[in-house]
Protein backbone atom coordinates (compact mmCIF):
# COMPACT_ATOMS: atom_id res chain seq x y z
CA UNK A 1 0.00 0.00 0.00
CA UNK A 2 1.34 3.34 -1.06
CA UNK A 3 1.99 6.05 1.79
CA UNK A 4 -0.76 8.33 -0.28
CA UNK A 5 -3.32 5.37 -0.16
CA UNK A 6 -2.46 5.31 4.04
CA UNK A 7 -3.64 9.05 4.05
CA UNK A 8 -6.44 8.36 2.40
CA UNK A 9 -7.47 5.92 4.72
CA UNK A 10 -6.17 8.50 8.06
CA UNK A 11 -8.49 11.01 6.31
CA UNK A 12 -11.24 9.49 5.32
CA UNK A 13 -11.89 7.32 8.88
CA UNK A 14 -10.49 10.34 10.78
CA UNK A 15 -12.52 13.24 9.36
CA UNK A 16 -15.83 11.02 9.68
CA UNK A 17 -14.79 9.90 13.50
CA UNK A 18 -14.13 13.41 14.19
CA UNK A 19 -17.97 14.62 12.66
CA UNK A 20 -19.52 11.64 15.00
CA UNK A 21 -17.72 12.92 18.15
CA UNK A 22 -17.60 16.45 17.58
CA UNK A 23 -20.89 17.07 15.51
CA UNK A 24 -20.10 20.97 15.95
CA UNK A 25 -16.86 20.81 14.03
CA UNK A 26 -18.35 19.37 11.34
CA UNK A 27 -21.43 22.20 11.16
CA UNK A 28 -19.15 24.96 10.33
CA UNK A 29 -18.63 22.88 6.97
CA UNK A 30 -21.78 21.56 6.16
CA UNK A 31 -23.15 24.75 4.38
CA UNK A 32 -20.39 24.74 2.33
CA UNK A 33 -20.48 20.98 0.72
CA UNK A 34 -21.03 22.11 -2.91
CA UNK A 35 -18.27 24.67 -3.03
CA UNK A 36 -15.95 21.68 -1.65
CA UNK A 37 -16.96 19.76 -4.73
CA UNK A 38 -16.86 22.46 -7.03
CA UNK A 39 -13.07 22.67 -5.96
CA UNK A 40 -12.27 19.26 -6.28
CA UNK A 41 -13.91 19.41 -9.76
CA UNK A 42 -11.35 22.24 -10.45
CA UNK A 43 -8.75 19.96 -9.33
CA UNK A 44 -9.95 17.26 -11.86
CA UNK A 45 -10.28 19.74 -15.12
CA UNK A 46 -6.80 20.92 -14.88
CA UNK A 47 -5.93 17.48 -16.06
CA UNK A 48 -8.42 17.19 -19.16
CA UNK A 49 -8.04 18.50 -22.81
CA UNK A 50 -11.33 19.91 -23.20
CA UNK A 51 -10.72 19.13 -27.13
CA UNK A 52 -11.60 15.64 -26.40
CA UNK A 53 -14.95 16.39 -24.90
CA UNK A 54 -15.77 17.49 -28.64
CA UNK A 55 -15.46 14.16 -30.04
CA UNK A 56 -18.92 13.18 -31.29
CA UNK A 57 -18.19 10.06 -33.77
CA UNK A 58 -20.26 7.37 -33.33
CA UNK A 59 -17.52 5.41 -31.76
CA UNK A 60 -17.17 8.05 -29.01
CA UNK A 61 -21.14 8.38 -28.87
CA UNK A 62 -22.53 4.47 -29.10
CA UNK A 63 -20.58 3.40 -25.97
CA UNK A 64 -21.17 6.19 -23.77
CA UNK A 65 -25.37 6.08 -24.86
CA UNK A 66 -24.20 2.23 -23.24
CA UNK A 67 -23.08 3.60 -20.34
CA UNK A 68 -25.84 6.11 -19.38
CA UNK A 69 -28.37 3.86 -19.98
CA UNK A 70 -26.75 1.22 -17.91
CA UNK A 71 -25.78 3.76 -14.74
CA UNK A 72 -29.46 5.93 -14.95
CA UNK A 73 -31.87 3.00 -15.83
CA UNK A 74 -30.89 -0.50 -15.85
CA UNK A 75 -28.53 -1.05 -13.40
CA UNK A 76 -31.08 0.65 -10.80
CA UNK A 77 -33.79 -1.22 -11.47
CA UNK A 78 -32.19 -4.67 -11.24
CA UNK A 79 -30.67 -3.44 -7.98
CA UNK A 80 -34.07 -2.44 -6.75
CA UNK A 81 -35.39 -5.77 -7.46
CA UNK A 82 -32.62 -7.75 -5.85
CA UNK A 83 -32.82 -5.81 -2.55
CA UNK A 84 -35.91 -5.91 -2.74
CA UNK A 85 -35.75 -9.64 -2.16
CA UNK A 86 -33.00 -9.58 0.02
CA UNK A 87 -33.43 -6.54 2.34
CA UNK A 88 -36.51 -4.89 0.93
CA UNK A 89 -36.12 -1.77 3.64
CA UNK A 90 -33.16 -0.74 1.83
CA UNK A 91 -34.60 -1.29 -1.66
CA UNK A 92 -35.50 2.54 -2.32
CA UNK A 93 -32.54 3.65 -0.76
CA UNK A 94 -30.00 1.72 -3.33
CA UNK A 95 -32.61 2.42 -5.92
CA UNK A 96 -32.08 5.98 -5.08
CA UNK A 97 -28.06 6.13 -4.71
CA UNK A 98 -28.35 3.99 -7.72
CA UNK A 99 -29.63 6.32 -10.07
CA UNK A 100 -27.96 9.51 -9.60
CA UNK A 101 -25.62 11.01 -11.70
CA UNK A 102 -22.10 10.08 -11.81
CA UNK A 103 -20.00 12.83 -8.93
CA UNK A 104 -18.79 15.81 -10.15
CA UNK A 105 -15.36 14.44 -8.32
CA UNK A 106 -15.49 11.53 -10.75
CA UNK A 107 -12.75 13.12 -12.91
CA UNK A 108 -10.35 13.75 -9.85
CA UNK A 109 -10.60 10.34 -8.58
CA UNK A 110 -10.13 8.57 -11.75
CA UNK A 111 -6.74 10.29 -11.86
CA UNK A 112 -6.16 8.65 -9.00
CA UNK A 113 -6.40 5.50 -10.46
CA UNK A 114 -4.83 6.30 -13.48
CA UNK A 115 -8.00 5.94 -15.33
CA UNK A 116 -9.02 7.92 -18.57
CA UNK A 117 -10.47 11.26 -17.05
CA UNK A 118 -11.75 12.15 -20.75
CA UNK A 119 -14.68 9.67 -20.70
CA UNK A 120 -15.22 10.26 -16.74
CA UNK A 121 -16.06 13.37 -17.79
CA UNK A 122 -18.20 12.69 -20.39
CA UNK A 123 -20.28 10.97 -17.84
CA UNK A 124 -20.75 13.40 -15.46
CA UNK A 125 -22.13 16.19 -17.81
CA UNK A 126 -24.94 13.32 -19.67
CA UNK A 127 -25.92 11.70 -16.45
CA UNK A 128 -26.11 15.27 -14.94
CA UNK A 129 -28.20 16.74 -17.75
CA UNK A 130 -30.02 13.43 -17.70
CA UNK A 131 -30.98 12.61 -13.94
CA UNK A 132 -33.37 15.16 -13.09
CA UNK A 133 -35.80 13.33 -15.91
CA UNK A 134 -34.71 9.79 -15.40
CA UNK A 135 -34.38 9.52 -11.27
CA UNK A 136 -38.17 10.60 -11.02
CA UNK A 137 -39.11 8.34 -13.71
CA UNK A 138 -37.46 5.36 -12.41
CA UNK A 139 -39.02 5.52 -9.15
CA UNK A 140 -42.62 5.81 -10.25
CA UNK A 141 -42.52 3.23 -12.41
CA UNK A 142 -40.60 1.02 -9.85
CA UNK A 143 -41.63 2.05 -6.71
CA UNK A 144 -45.24 4.29 -7.63
CA UNK A 145 -43.95 7.49 -6.25
CA UNK A 146 -43.19 11.17 -7.55
CA UNK A 147 -40.17 12.40 -6.59
CA UNK A 148 -40.77 16.65 -6.42
CA UNK A 149 -37.75 17.76 -7.24
CA UNK A 150 -37.59 21.03 -8.25
CA UNK A 151 -36.22 20.48 -11.82
CA UNK A 152 -35.21 24.11 -12.67
CA UNK A 153 -33.44 24.22 -9.01
CA UNK A 154 -31.81 20.72 -9.70
CA UNK A 155 -30.50 22.15 -13.06
CA UNK A 156 -29.28 25.13 -11.71
CA UNK A 157 -27.49 23.36 -9.23
CA UNK A 158 -25.74 21.34 -10.92
CA UNK A 159 -25.01 23.97 -13.23
CA UNK A 160 -23.50 26.05 -10.98
CA UNK A 161 -20.76 22.78 -9.51
CA UNK A 162 -19.64 22.19 -12.91
CA UNK A 163 -19.28 25.04 -15.40
CA UNK A 164 -17.34 27.83 -13.21
CA UNK A 165 -14.54 25.34 -11.94
CA UNK A 166 -13.91 24.38 -16.12
CA UNK A 167 -14.56 28.38 -17.27
CA UNK A 168 -12.05 28.78 -14.44
CA UNK A 169 -9.78 26.15 -15.46
CA UNK A 170 -10.06 27.63 -19.46
CA UNK A 171 -9.07 30.85 -18.26
CA UNK A 172 -5.93 30.07 -16.04
CA UNK A 173 -4.77 28.20 -19.14
CA UNK A 174 -4.92 31.03 -21.17
CA UNK A 175 -3.52 33.66 -18.58
CA UNK A 176 -2.08 31.97 -15.89
CA UNK A 177 -0.46 28.58 -16.79
CA UNK A 178 2.08 29.05 -14.42
CA UNK A 179 -0.12 28.83 -11.29
CA UNK A 180 -2.64 26.32 -12.43
CA UNK A 181 0.79 24.33 -12.72
CA UNK A 182 1.73 24.81 -9.35
CA UNK A 183 -1.59 24.40 -8.11
CA UNK A 184 -1.66 20.73 -9.81
CA UNK A 185 1.46 20.26 -8.28
CA UNK A 186 -0.08 20.27 -5.22
CA UNK A 187 -3.03 19.07 -5.72
CA UNK A 188 -2.65 15.74 -3.46
CA UNK A 189 -2.64 17.60 -0.34
CA UNK A 190 -5.45 20.03 -1.46
CA UNK A 191 -7.41 17.05 -1.72
CA UNK A 192 -7.00 15.24 1.03
CA UNK A 193 -7.99 18.47 2.91
CA UNK A 194 -10.96 19.03 0.85
CA UNK A 195 -12.14 15.49 1.25
CA UNK A 196 -11.52 16.00 5.03
CA UNK A 197 -14.04 19.25 4.91
CA UNK A 198 -16.86 17.11 3.00
CA UNK A 199 -16.49 14.33 5.40
CA UNK A 200 -16.84 16.44 8.15
CA UNK A 201 -19.87 18.25 6.87
CA UNK A 202 -21.68 14.81 5.77
CA UNK A 203 -21.12 13.24 9.25
CA UNK A 204 -22.12 15.72 11.21
CA UNK A 205 -25.48 15.45 10.80
CA UNK A 206 -25.54 11.67 12.18
CA UNK A 207 -23.74 11.83 15.10
CA UNK A 208 -26.57 11.63 17.50
CA UNK A 209 -28.37 8.90 14.74
CA UNK A 210 -24.84 6.74 15.68
CA UNK A 211 -25.20 6.58 19.17
CA UNK A 212 -28.85 5.64 19.24
CA UNK A 213 -28.96 3.40 15.98
CA UNK A 214 -25.55 2.10 15.89
CA UNK A 215 -26.76 -1.12 14.17
CA UNK A 216 -28.63 0.40 11.26
CA UNK A 217 -25.33 2.11 10.78
CA UNK A 218 -23.35 -0.72 10.05
CA UNK A 219 -25.44 -2.33 8.15
CA UNK A 220 -25.69 0.49 5.42
CA UNK A 221 -21.96 0.71 5.46
CA UNK A 222 -22.08 -2.91 4.57
CA UNK A 223 -24.98 -2.37 2.28
CA UNK A 224 -22.91 0.42 0.40
CA UNK A 225 -19.43 -1.57 0.33
CA UNK A 226 -21.68 -4.44 -1.46
CA UNK A 227 -22.73 -1.83 -3.86
CA UNK A 228 -19.23 0.04 -4.70
CA UNK A 229 -18.15 -3.66 -5.28
CA UNK A 230 -21.37 -4.12 -7.61
CA UNK A 231 -20.88 -0.55 -9.39
CA UNK A 232 -17.17 -1.20 -10.16
CA UNK A 233 -17.14 -4.72 -11.69
CA UNK A 234 -20.11 -3.51 -13.71
CA UNK A 235 -18.12 -0.94 -15.58
CA UNK A 236 -15.89 -3.95 -16.39
CA UNK A 237 -18.59 -6.12 -17.42
CA UNK A 238 -19.90 -3.48 -19.91
CA UNK A 239 -16.48 -2.32 -21.31
CA UNK A 240 -14.95 -5.94 -22.61
CA UNK A 241 -12.42 -5.68 -25.12
CA UNK A 242 -11.58 -1.89 -24.50
CA UNK A 243 -8.35 -0.78 -22.93
CA UNK A 244 -7.74 -0.92 -19.37
CA UNK A 245 -7.59 2.75 -18.56
CA UNK A 246 -11.06 3.11 -20.61
CA UNK A 247 -12.84 0.19 -18.77
CA UNK A 248 -11.47 1.38 -15.55
CA UNK A 249 -12.85 4.77 -16.60
CA UNK A 250 -16.21 2.91 -16.75
CA UNK A 251 -15.92 1.45 -13.19
CA UNK A 252 -15.31 4.88 -11.90
CA UNK A 253 -17.92 6.08 -13.44
CA UNK A 254 -20.29 4.18 -11.74
CA UNK A 255 -18.98 4.00 -8.27
CA UNK A 256 -18.46 7.46 -7.82
CA UNK A 257 -21.65 9.47 -8.04
CA UNK A 258 -23.45 12.63 -6.84
CA UNK A 259 -24.08 10.83 -3.13
CA UNK A 260 -23.92 14.20 -1.31
CA UNK A 261 -27.09 14.96 -4.02
CA UNK A 262 -28.96 12.12 -2.94
CA UNK A 263 -28.74 12.96 0.95
CA UNK A 264 -29.92 16.82 0.03
CA UNK A 265 -33.26 15.63 -1.90
CA UNK A 266 -33.63 12.24 0.08
CA UNK A 267 -34.33 14.32 3.31
CA UNK A 268 -36.73 15.91 2.19
CA UNK A 269 -38.87 13.52 0.40
CA UNK A 270 -38.23 9.99 1.84
CA UNK A 271 -37.64 8.21 5.10
CA UNK A 272 -34.13 8.93 7.15
CA UNK A 273 -32.59 5.73 5.38
CA UNK A 274 -32.44 6.81 2.27
CA UNK A 275 -30.05 9.54 3.43
CA UNK A 276 -28.48 7.34 5.80
CA UNK A 277 -27.39 5.37 2.86
CA UNK A 278 -26.18 7.72 0.97
CA UNK A 279 -24.27 8.97 3.31
CA UNK A 280 -22.57 5.89 4.85
CA UNK A 281 -21.58 5.38 0.94
CA UNK A 282 -18.53 8.08 1.73
CA UNK A 283 -16.86 5.21 3.19
CA UNK A 284 -16.51 3.21 -0.28
CA UNK A 285 -16.58 6.35 -2.50
CA UNK A 286 -13.22 6.91 -1.08
CA UNK A 287 -11.75 4.12 0.42
CA UNK A 288 -12.17 1.55 -2.36
CA UNK A 289 -10.23 3.56 -4.64
CA UNK A 290 -6.98 1.86 -2.93
CA UNK A 291 -8.20 -1.91 -3.42
CA UNK A 292 -8.84 -0.65 -7.05
CA UNK A 293 -5.22 1.28 -7.24
CA UNK A 294 -3.74 -2.41 -6.13
CA UNK A 295 -5.63 -4.69 -8.47
CA UNK A 296 -5.31 -2.31 -11.35
CA UNK A 297 -1.35 -2.01 -10.59
CA UNK A 298 -0.58 -6.01 -9.58
CA UNK A 299 -2.69 -6.42 -12.97
CA UNK A 300 -0.74 -4.41 -14.97
CA UNK A 301 2.76 -5.61 -13.57
CA UNK A 302 1.85 -9.12 -14.26
CA UNK A 303 0.77 -8.10 -18.25
CA UNK A 304 4.32 -6.48 -18.36
CA UNK A 305 5.89 -9.66 -17.15
CA UNK A 306 4.45 -11.82 -19.06
CA UNK A 307 5.08 -9.45 -22.59
CA UNK A 308 8.35 -8.80 -21.52
CA UNK A 309 8.83 -12.96 -21.45
CA UNK A 310 10.19 -14.46 -24.59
Amino acid sequence: MRLNDLVLFAVVFGSAAAAVFLPALGEVFHPYLLVVMMCLLFLSFIKIDFRALMDISLSAVAPLSVLVAAKLLVLPALLYWGTEMILPDYAVPVLLLSGISTGVVAPFMATLVAADVTPVLRMVIVTSVLVPFSLPAIVKALVGAEIAIPLLAMIRMLATVIFPPLFAVALMRRYAPGALRRIDDRSFPVSMVLFGMANLGVFCKYSQFFFQNPGQLFVSVGVAYALSVIYYLSGFVLTPGRAPQQRLSAAVSFAIMNNVLVIVFASKFFGPLSPTLAAMYMFPFFTMIVPVNLIVHRTSATTGKAISQP
